[in-house]
């Protein structure tokens, strides 16, 4: 009976520590989320706002996360010259990776096809399909004037990322070059920072509830339909997603000397989380405190991780080529390379800044439709149905792609602690000891 009860424990403990993972209660809220959209599809197109909820909790503290980051960041660095190299640094590697990654959409669309045959009169579509937000097109004028908020600080009370680092950069800049004048207030926004980090441990808690209403929604509204009918498209994006994860990003993180598996098992509540709720921000402040848990500098992370949600979308470039393609062949267009690469161009420009826009790919592709002027504007009523679904896929790459891009930089600015990411993504390699502690570091993060 004792050997029973002793033998017992240990697995009890062990499921216990599991339940309380908040990764596999995302798992388990996503089942669920599916079971019901499959069973009772009425109830569970009614579950939308269990994610609605959850995303706008997420967002309330996006920005005080930013503003934190950055500024104590900056004020620490003794020499601003870093800030600039970092951003230069940044801004390259994300132009670099998203013309690559336009570039894969364009290939896999002409390779393969995925509209072709679909023989569809573009007289027969109706623009009325085509949601509101599309008509939201970006130009470099708005695209400048989100950098600029109404006053110092209606940036850090606002809802725009870019204008918050902006600003959040400036006071930075401002609190280093004061000196020891400006050391209390710099301590104060120190402290202000571990009071918001715990405030989104607990809201992260709530990640299952998002998760459930979002699945159950995706499922009951989606269903099978669109899947039967857009499926091949869907099969080769989700492909040409992995592909890209595998081959492009599994490249650059053997050439910074680790494996890409050992940063997805250590960021995998975080790309659950974004995968079942379609939304990059909703990890945007648990991500920064993991890869400072990493080894990485807050400098280094302050800076790429925010500008990188509007500058690196690398799942929403493949989309954008491959959406594209997909319609213009789908309507019978028959677009040269010269234009195919004008489009590429211009997709460049309107892709930068979308990360606040709900549903940012979606507009950035109207806004490239009616700016290249070859494919009718109401064909992107053939996509929108799926949209919800494709979104998945580019949002699990770009949250995965800026927590690569934060490594590359900080390895190039050699302000990454590669002993200590060795010990968090490996701890079963490192001694007993040193193993126990990387643990409890990385469970806090």
């Amino acid at each position: 009976m004792t050997s029973t009860t002793t033998a017992g424990r240990p697995q009890r403990s062990r499921l216990n520590r599991l339940i309380r993972e908040l990764w596999f209660q995302v798992v388990l809220a996503a089942v669920l989320g599916i079971a019901v959209g499959l069973l009772l599809p009425g109830f569970g197109e009614h579950l939308a706002p269990l994610n609605d909820w959850f995303i706008a909790l997420v967002k309330m503290i996006v920005i005080p996360v930013v503003f934190c980051v950055v500024t104590t960041g900056i004020a620490s660095m003794d020499n601003l010259r870093k800030a600039g190299r970092i951003g230069v640094k940044a801004i390259g590697y994300f132009l670099v990776l998203s013309l690559a990654s336009m570039l894969i959409g364009l290939v896999v669309a002409n390779v393969f096809q995925p509209g072709a045959g679909l023989h569809i009169d573009p007289s027969t579509l109706n623009a009325d399909d085509v949601p509101d937000t599309s008509q939201a097109h970006v130009t470099f004028t708005g695209f400048v004037s989100s950098l600029i908020p109404t006053s110092l600080f209606g940036a850090v009370t606002g809802d725009a990322i870019l204008a918050a680092l902006m600003m959040s950069i400036v006071f930075g800049v401002a609190l280093n070059m004061s000196g020891e004048d400006a050391a209390p207030l710099t301590n104060g926004i120190r402290a202000l920072s571990d009071v918001v980090f715990r405030i989104v441990g607990w809201v992260m808690r709530l990640a299952p509830i998002g998760t459930f209403g979002a699945l159950a929604m995706v499922v009951a509204t989606y269903g099978a339909e669109s899947l039967k009918q857009l499926g091949y498209l869907i099969v080769l994006f989700t492909a040409t997603c992995v592909l890209y994860v595998l081959v492009v990003l599994g490249a650059i993180m053997r050439a910074c000397g680790f494996g890409l598996f050992a940063l997805m098992r250590f960021l995998k509540a975080e790309l659950l989380v974004a995968l079942s709720t379609c939304s990059s921000e909703a990890v945007l402040p648990q991500l920064v405190r993991k890869l400072e848990t990493l080894g990485i500098g807050r400098p280094v992370v302050g800076i790429v991780i925010p500008s990188g949600f509007s500058f690196n979308l690398d799942g929403s470039a493949v989309y954008l080529t491959m959406a594209s393609m997909f319609m213009a062949q789908a309507v019978g267009i028959d677009m040269s390379w010269q234009q195919q690469l004008v489009m590429v161009g211009v997709m460049m420009l309107t892709s930068k800044g979308t990360a606040g826009i709900a549903g940012g790919a979606f507009v950035v592709l109207a806004s490239t439709v009616t700016a290249v002027g070859h494919i009718p504007l109401a064909a992107l009523s053939l996509i929108v149905g799926v949209d919800r679904i494709l979104n998945e896929g580019r949002v699990f790459i770009n949250v995965l792609g800026n927590a690569v891009a934060t490594i590359v930089i900080g390895k190039w600015e050699n302000d990454f602690d590669a002993d200590r990411a060795r010990a968090v993504l490996h701890p079963s390699a490192v001694s007993p000891e040193p193993a126990a502690d990387d643990t409890k570091v990385g469970a806090a993060g």
